[in-house]
């Protein structure tokens, strides 16, 4: 079986933005919830799992000064610093995975809207949740989107984890103050439903 990023460079080398399942024009909800967090502008956040997602975009827009995207493919990250041509120097771009990543950075909010349900292995959980404690400053937010229980059990022809909203209330419940863990709903480019557990936390 070939490794995670050989087979995530493959699918960003075959498919366009709006061809894939997790295509978004506007990340509203994710937008939504950055902004009710009250940061400032000068808030260090990090999008995990971000390829080409439009929503660094839209954080520049609303004038965020310190953004980080990570993705594992180089592919997805190379067509982000296109589509946003200057901007892109504004950015702090990291191809890598999140379960190795490495930074004397410490961030305000780690937003991951799909990239943790990809780790089925319970020392990559861990190996995730331990870079996620040590790059996440104390009262730093974590807003995570997964699979839920009953969302797909696949995406771009890997296994995922589901979880429900206990699931993910117990994994982090430890060292995070739940806020809020809610399902939501996606809809695909090709009109599919596909349901999410949608958790907001705080680090203690």
């Amino acid at each position: 079986m070939e490794d995670l990023k050989t087979h995530w460079e493959k699918i960003y080398d075959s498919k366009e933005f709006e061809e894939t399942s997790w295509y978004q024009k506007k990340p509203q909800a994710s937008l939504n919830i950055i902004e009710s967090l009250g940061l400032s502008r000068e808030a260090e956040i990090i999008d995990i799992g971000g390829g080409d997602s439009f929503l660094v975009d839209y954080l520049l827009e609303l004038g965020y000064k310190n953004l980080s995207v990570l993705d594992i493919s180089g592919k997805a990250i190379h067509r982000a610093k296109n589509r946003l041509g200057a901007n892109s120097s504004e950015v702090n771009w990291i191809v890598e995975n999140a379960t190795e990543l490495s930074t004397s950075k410490k961030f305000d909010l780690w937003h991951d809207r799909a990239a943790f349900h990809f780790l089925t292995e319970k020392d990559k959980v861990t190996a995730y949740k331990d870079r996620l404690k040590e790059a996440l400053k104390p009262g730093g937010y974590l807003v995570l989107s997964t699979f839920s229980d009953q969302g797909p059990e696949r995406c771009s022809g890997i296994q995922v984890q589901q979880y429900s909203r206990e699931d993910m209330t117990a994994l982090f419940e430890d060292d995070f103050e739940v806020i809020r863990v809610e399902n939501l709903d996606h809809k695909t480019p090709w009109d599919a439903t596909q349901n999410f557990t949608m958790g907001i936390f705080r680090k203690k």
